[in-house]
């Protein structure tokens, strides 16, 4: 029994190394399957590997190979030898579909975002930016010199936030402001969702004029143009008065922490007395979680997101002590940390004027 026990731990064991090898992989499977509109051609019924093969102009028995590689990673579900559906997760990389991620998953396995990775290893020994020496400046710069690029991320930030901007007008108490500025808020999809939800609120969008690019669309969709204002800038110099809640969500992670004390600071200077800065973000835990559940696989891919940092933009993911830090340094003191439930693994973090 022991020598039993002893090889299935053996055998998980090896498991585990062998799905993560191949994550690569699993990635460019998503990939494909986006390019492909896989999805899309298979839609709302069951469908066969060869009519989908022929809609998509692919060979059919490559096609049959690469859907049930989708079933595999629980993307597709296979009735019958040949015979496929899409599953719940599966339905997340239909471009037309509320919540879709498609965009998301371009951006994060394009080459772009992935050749920094193969020198993980020399950005941990040296904790330089791998991307800067690769492709010969930064990951942002890079993004303003090729405009498809810099639109197909803007539309993977925009998915990645919608789950925020779901959830994050009714988990915080927006009663208490009269305006808002969401700081690095590009297209305006979180602000749109927390003033459609606020009437009385105002708001101010301060993004580069290449991350507002999609906004004014954004607001006219839903009918807040007078509402609120855009703002280009570029928030290591200033950004605007006049609110009495700055929002910033997904931004302090892409910098170092003095880049970030300078992002608050500026923050800090135009903030009124009784007025907050509302930082969006994950809370990473003073030590790994490694049981089983949710939330501990919410906070492994946050720890891939901490390297993916390193490797591309130089930032970092941060504990609650690292917030307290880089507040405490700009003049604010964090005054409640509160976990984002419904938009895991994002937390709501606090600040006022020290």
């Amino acid at each position: 029994m022991a020598t039993t026990d002893a090889r299935a731990v053996n055998l998980a064991d090896r498991g585990l190394i062998l799905r993560t090898a191949f994550g690569g992989m699993a990635a460019q499977t998503l990939r494909a399957a986006v390019r492909l509109k896989v999805i899309e051609l298979i839609g709302a019924a069951p469908r066969r590997a060869d009519d989908i093969a022929a809609a998509a102009g692919a060979d059919p028995r490559s096609m049959t190979r690469l859907l049930r590689a989708l079933a595999g990673l629980g993307l597709l579900e296979e009735h019958a030898p040949g015979l496929f559906s899409v599953t719940p997760a599966g339905a997340l990389l239909d471009s037309r579909a509320p919540g879709s991620l498609t965009s998301f998953v371009r951006v994060f396995t394009d080459p772009v975002a992935l050749r920094a990775w193969e020198h993980l290893d020399t950005s941990v020994r040296t904790g330089d930016v791998a991307f800067d020496a690769v492709f010969g400046t930064d990951f942002f710069s890079h993004l303003a010199q090729h405009p498809d690029i810099s639109t197909a991320f803007n539309a993977a930030m925009s998915q990645a936030t919608m789950a925020t901007a779901t959830v994050l007008p009714h988990a915080f108490d927006f009663g208490r402001f009269t305006s808002v500025t969401d700081v690095g808020g590009g297209n305006a999809t979180l602000l749109s969702a927390v003033l459609a939800a606020h009437p009385h609120l105002s708001g101010v969008v301060h993004d580069t004029a290449q991350g507002l690019a999609e906004a004014p669309g954004t607001l006219r969709r839903h009918g807040l143009t007078q509402r609120c204002t855009l703002i280009a800038g570029d928030f290591f110099g200033s950004v605007p008065k006049g609110s009495d809640l700055y929002l910033i969500k997904s931004v302090l992670h892409d910098w170092t922490d003095e880049q970030v004390v300078t992002i608050l600071s500026h923050c800090r200077e135009v903030l009124p007395p009784e007025g907050r800065v509302l930082i969006v973000e994950p809370v990473l835990p003073e030590t790994v979680a490694t049981q089983d559940g949710a939330h501990a696989s919410d906070h492994g891919v946050t720890y891939l997101s901490d390297l993916n940092m390193l490797v591309n933009a130089g930032g970092r993911e941060r504990t609650r002590e690292g917030f307290q830090e880089v507040c405490h340094r700009a003049g604010l003191t964090v005054t409640s940390v509160a976990p984002l439930e419904g938009a895991a693994p994002f937390s709501l973090i606090e600040a006022a004027a020290c």
